[in-house]
């Protein structure tokens, strides 16, 4: 992650600028919050700009790690913004359950539906999401929803990159300004491979367990009978000793794993996308 001093510092501010200009133009807004650092700063620069005329609004679902939802809620409590919390049924769809590259389209295409119907049902006029400018070249299909269901995305508009969110949250003093991205459970499972309540609960239960440990940036890839382990490249040594191998194995054999290894390429990620055909990682109009 670049250091402050390396972006450049008037270019940022003007594009907060024009971020907090394009949200007081808007009345009864809805944020979808995940408590990522990019939804946390678009919902907190928002109820700075809009006060109780915004809501963040987070999705409850098996995918979601029970500590990300816990963090999520104590960091809106924290600064006072706005928050319910929505249940979304993305699991009761057979195109998201069956797992193809298309998974991420099913789950924000059940967000943004879940949430135009709040929306409607209390008044709200606008919808907005988290993106940023990285975002753009990335593959994620969820960006296909939230254009269908015509979301607003201030950051990306305001041309802000990741690492710009992330110097502008430090500088607000908000904690998560270094918060590891983590996305939904789901994410961790290889494609082709059902999503099912057992592999989320044995995925989240092994990475509490490598947080536990002290890894603080993690991944537990579920591949059916092997579980793959992602740890941050800078924590590696201390990942591959005999000791540390033999903790692994209690742990993730005891969720029900019969195979367990180490990456040695460590945490990357979007790793998944690598078992994909090229084609079908190209972004379509």
């Amino acid at each position: 992650m670049p250091a402050a001093s390396q972006l450049d510092e008037p270019g940022v501010q003007q594009k907060l600028l024009a971020l907090r200009t394009a949200l007081r133009s808007t009345r009864r807004l809805l944020v979808a919050y995940s408590g990522g650092v990019d939804s946390a700063f678009l919902a907190w620069v928002a109820h700075q700009e809009l006060g109780g005329e915004m809501l963040g609004v987070l999705a409850d679902s098996p995918s979601l790690a029970r500590w990300q939802m816990r963090d999520a809620v104590a960091f809106a409590e924290e600064h006072g913004i706005p928050l319910t919390v929505i249940e979304t049924r993305e699991m009761e769809r057979p195109e998201y359950f069956r797992n193809d590259k298309a998974r991420c389209f099913h789950c924000k295409d059940e967000l943004f539906a879940v949430m135009h119907d709040y929306a409607q049902q209390h008044g709200f006029e606008t919808i907005a999401y988290g993106m940023n400018l990285d975002d753009e070249g990335d593959y994620r299909p969820g960006q296909l929803a939230a254009q269908q269901h015509g979301v607003a995305a201030p950051l990306f508009d305001a041309a802000l990159t990741k690492d710009e969110i992330r110097q502008l949250a430090r500088e607000a003093g908000l904690r998560l300004w270094d918060k590891p991205a983590s996305p939904c459970l789901s994410s961790r499972i290889e494609y082709g491979r059902p999503v099912t309540q057992e592999a989320l609960t044995a995925i989240e239960a092994g990475e509490d367990a490598l947080r536990e440990l002290g890894f603080r940036q993690c991944r537990v890839r579920h591949h059916g009978e092997i579980v793959r382990i992602e740890i941050a490249r800078d924590d590696l040594p201390r990942a591959l000793t005999g000791e540390m191998a033999a903790r692994f194995t209690r742990i993730f054999k005891a969720l029900g794993f019969k195979y367990v290894t180490l990456d040695l390429e460590g945490f990357r990620s979007g790793s998944m996308n690598a078992l994909l055909p090229a084609d079908s990682l190209v972004k379509r109009a």
